[in-house]
């Protein structure tokens, strides 16, 4: 069975394939690709431990084996939330080989997200860590197989406790070796059981290149988080184009501090693309400087990424000691608008070529080239990958702009995708009646085609790069029996770019910040979707529809941030 997701149309289709973009060459080719020169060159490093590129395949193989004994088949579902560590990969490849269609959670997200996107897909299977206080225990795992009866197998990273086993080990199944308890749908827990590693791993089933391949999680505006079917052809074509843009090769060595699920450091290039290329990825759980600086040093990496909250960090680490940088080529930096200051700081202070890059999980990427001058550098977020990739900048009424005036950003192309997972309603005003995608993006095309990002048009936060949806918080805001009224809306932050603040209206003029925040971690909120501030006020501004007028709110917000961020007068002081 197949995931059913909005096809290209047919004509479109077949000039993507004409042109070469779709190979129809699914994306296990990427590691199978080095089994032969390149077998034993070093493909990842995760602490101590490192993996070739006949280990890191032998391994998605042998753990795609242990699946298919526990029954996991083609066309099922998986949920995976797993941090920084080496077994994403192990999973993510294992599952492609047997089209097993996961969506890749980010670690910092907590129940609420995590039982919506087992809501939409009706998993299979889960792969998690017991790092995440959700699953230290059996209790959230219990729940969520008893309301989702399709979910029959766990299995988790890590240590879990002998009294309350939630699964399969996910090192036993990776060695091809399970011996464990396993939560089933009825809440009860089944007996031992044992498969040991068949030496001669089973072939897999033929994959179709145009079905779909895995899941993205979009940064969209709405309560319910939305769903991005990535094909193997389109997001393949995107991963190669990207290398080649990037100039990856062999002797590239890419350090993955940010969450290694996110598009950016999936496929832009990121890990696949440096896997593509036959390079090495260094893996860091976080993108501190005291972290990553070591780590670069210590295996010579040439090129990373960042958001800018990070590039701040690195820039005040580097004024006491950027020794530790000297094999760094070059930074990618997107996940949210650069500033031109900052951007100037880079190469002096860092020591390496600046790459801009300006790019969505739901398929447009642009990149500032390596040739290009340093204003485009500087100012830019990029151009486009590709020549197909078709770019709208419209006004409010849906009618071109002249270049050089902001507008919002429709596109589409070979790898830009038709259409949110099971989600008819919405697709309706993501997309216009031409196909192209809404992006919520307001950017400037400069006269050679490179885009500016001014900023979004959507009901959105970009927290440092990562989206929070106004309209999710501001409903679990609204459950409180006390707050009549919520919005939540961006202010400005020297170092993140924005933050959120959440103006309520309430009943309760003693209701404290702190048991709001409560009341949200309560609902399984991830901690960087909390609000930043909370003000209360009488009332809230409206529109001349009866809306509130959340125009209103940010600049009254960035108002007192101005004010509070001003120097103060010294007082006089009276002899």
């Amino acid at each position: 069975m197949s995931i059913a997701y909005t096809p290209w149309p047919a004509e479109i289709a077949a000039s993507y394939r004409e042109k070469g973009y779709w190979t129809d060459v699914p994306m296990t080719d990427i590691l199978i690709r080095h089994q032969s020169e390149r077998a034993e060159h070093r493909a990842l490093i995760c602490g101590e431990r490192s993996w070739t590129y006949r280990q890191l395949e032998l391994d998605a193989a042998r753990l795609a084996d242990s699946l298919l004994q526990l029954g996991v088949k083609p066309g099922d579902t998986a949920l995976v939330h797993l941090p920084n560590v080496a077994e994403f990969y192990i999973v993510f490849f294992a599952l492609m080989k047997l089209g097993v269609v996961p969506v890749n959670a980010l670690f910092s997200h907590n129940r609420h997200e995590l039982s919506a996107y087992a809501g939409q897909i009706q998993p299979t299977l889960a792969v998690v860590s017991s790092r995440h206080s959700l699953f230290a225990d059996n209790e959230y795992p219990q729940a969520l197989s008893q309301q989702y009866p399709s979910l029959q197998h766990w299995l988790v990273d890590g240590e879990t406790s002998d009294e309350a086993p939630l699964g399969h080990s996910l090192a036993a199944a990776i060695k091809g070796e399970l011996t464990a308890t396993h939560i089933v749908s009825d809440n009860t827990v089944s007996g031992s059981t044992t498969h040991g590693h068949n030496d001669a791993l089973r072939s897999w089933p033929e994959l179709d290149a145009s079905e779909v391949a895995f899941f993205q999680l979009s940064g969209g505006s709405t309560g319910t988080p939305k769903l991005i079917p990535r094909t193997h052809n389109d997001y393949y074509y995107s991963v190669r184009a990207s290398a080649e843009i990037c100039l990856l090769d062999r002797d590239s060595v890419f350090l993955c501090a940010l969450p290694v699920p996110h598009n950016f450091t999936l496929s832009s290039p990121g890990a696949l693309g440096v896997f593509y290329a036959g390079g090495t990825v260094v893996l860091a759980p976080e993108p501190s400087p005291m972290t990553c600086f070591p780590l670069i040093k210590r295996h010579q990496v040439t090129m990373t990424s960042l958001v800018p909250p990070a590039v701040t960090l690195w820039l005040q680490a580097a004024a006491d000691d950027g020794s530790e940088l000297a094999s760094l080529q070059f930074l990618q930096v997107g996940g949210a608008r650069l500033g031109e200051s900052l951007a100037r700081r880079i190469q002096p202070e860092l020591g390496c070529q600046l790459q801009q890059v300006f790019g969505m999980a739901e398929g447009l990427v642009n990149y500032t080239r390596f040739d290009d001058s340093e204003w485009h550098v500087l100012n830019t977020q990029g151009r486009p990958i590709s020549e197909d990739d078709e770019i709208r900048i419209v006004d409010e009424n849906g009618q071109d702009v002249p270049r050089g005036t902001p507008g919002a950003l429709l596109t589409r192309g070979p790898y830009t995708f038709r259409g949110y997972y099971n989600s008819p309603e919405h697709n309706q005003t993501a997309f216009d009646q031409d196909g192209f995608y809404r992006s919520g993006d307001v950017v400037v095309m400069t006269d050679d085609g490179y885009l500016m990002v001014v900023g979004r048009d959507k009901d959105q936060i970009n927290r440092g790069g990562e989206k929070v949806a106004a309209e999710e918080i501001e409903n679990q805001l609204l459950a409180l029996p006390e707050i009549t009224q919520a919005a939540l809306v961006a202010m400005p932050d020297p170092v993140m770019g924005e933050k959120s603040c959440a103006f309520i209206v309430t009943t309760n003029p003693k209701l404290k910040t702190i048991a709001i925040r409560k009341h949200l971690r309560a609902c399984g909120i991830a901690d960087y979707k909390l609000p930043d501030r909370i003000e209360t006020v009488d009332a809230m501004p409206m529109t001349h529809v009866g809306k509130i007028d959340k125009k209103a709110l940010r600049q009254q917000i960035a108002d007192q941030v101005h004010a509070q961020l001003q120097p103060q007068p010294e007082k006089d002081v009276l002899s």
